[in-house]
């Protein structure tokens, strides 16, 4: 018996029925798996979305013939899922989202190419450049406590539910499975892993111009912690 809406998008009994899903969706000629709402090849595990014709509620999430029957769901991407629900004014049933994964990885990219204007996003790169006026990366000890405070007024926006926002994504790293499970019991979050690989993340870190030195050093530190700390 599922108490919340996350509890059961979170559950082993979800996650084995939408893999078993997308496993059936993929097509039988090149083995790819399409968006059934925009027909955009979905490359990405991040980028694939189980969405329910039927929006759960919580009248509704412990009926099986609507949360787990296959003619009730789509698989889509995440853009076309944002239209989807704007499209048919889901808003009132506002989601939060952990997007998780090592430092370099894609992140806040990701949430850039799909938020829309009334999403929240905490990001503490983001707001470390917000309260210096430089870029992500300054981080001067001065400031840590009013970076800090920021970031949690934002968290508990989105515990609270507070404001009118459509949907939040919380981006951080969250290598244990601990520091997600208090993400999920905390907020209701429903993850999305940003799942590069260590060699990808250094490349990408090693590729940018924009940080100096001292920079570069401290987040092949950052990479290389996250991949040893990493968790299933």
């Amino acid at each position: 018996m599922f108490t919340s809406l996350a509890q059961f998008y979170n559950s082993d009994q979800w996650r084995k029925f939408r893999a078993g899903l997308i496993n059936d969706r993929r097509n039988k000629e090149d083995g790819a798996l399409y968006c059934e709402y925009s027909g955009k090849m979905l490359v990405q595990a991040f980028d694939i979305v189980a969405h329910h014709k039927t929006p759960l509620t919580m009248q509704n999430v412990n009926d099986f013939n609507v949360s787990l029957n296959p003619e009730n769901i789509m698989i889509v991407s995440q853009a076309a899922h944002n239209e989807i629900h704007a499209r048919f004014g889901y808003v009132a049933q506002r989601k939060v989202y952990l997007v998780y994964g090592a430092p370099c990885s894609g992140k806040t990219t990701f949430v850039d190419s799909i938020k829309g204007n009334s999403d929240l996003v905490v990001d503490m790169d983001n707001i470390w450049a917000c309260i210096t006026g430089g870029d992500r990366y300054e981080k001067p000890d001065a400031l840590k406590v009013i970076a800090f405070n920021v970031r949690d007024c934002l968290l508990d926006m989105v515990k609270t539910r507070a404001g009118k926002w459509e949907k939040a994504y919380i981006i951080t790293g969250a290598p244990r499975a601990s520091d997600r499970r208090r993400y999920i019991d905390r907020y209701g979050a429903e993850l999305i892993h940003i799942d590069t690989d260590k060699e990808e993340c250094l490349k990408r870190l090693y590729g940018d111009c924009k940080r100096q030195k001292q920079h570069v050093k401290a987040w092949a530190e950052y990479i290389n912690q996250y991949f040893a700390d990493f968790q299933e």
